[in-house]
């Protein structure tokens, strides 16, 4: 649920430099103590967000992973096998191998 923009929320700079986000932005946004943010200064003012989890990567970077040796299949033939791999972890889940 978004705050309500009459909710006028402060903070003070430190003479450390250290800012206090109020409890209400950092519950709202799910920053937990210990929340690397990066920082970024806009003409509307400093925008905080959450670094990312991985750095970022370019297609060619991953592509390789994607890589499949061997002759070309159907989607039917794709579909069977996901197909096939649900149907074993359920009967592994529920024991009836």
């Amino acid at each position: 649920m978004a705050i309500p923009e009459t909710d006028r929320l402060t903070t003070t700079v430190s003479t450390k430099g250290q800012v206090i986000l109020p409890k209400a932005i950092r519950d709202q946004r799910r920053w937990p103590s210990g929340t690397k943010l990066v920082v970024r200064d806009t003409p509307e003012g400093v925008l905080l967000s959450p670094e990312p989890v991985f750095p970022p990567t370019t297609l060619d970077q991953v592509f390789g992973m994607l890589k499949y040796d061997g002759p070309p299949i159907s989607i039917e033939e794709m579909d069977a096998a996901v197909g096939d791999m649900f149907r074993h972890r359920y009967d592994r889940e529920y024991d009836r191998d």
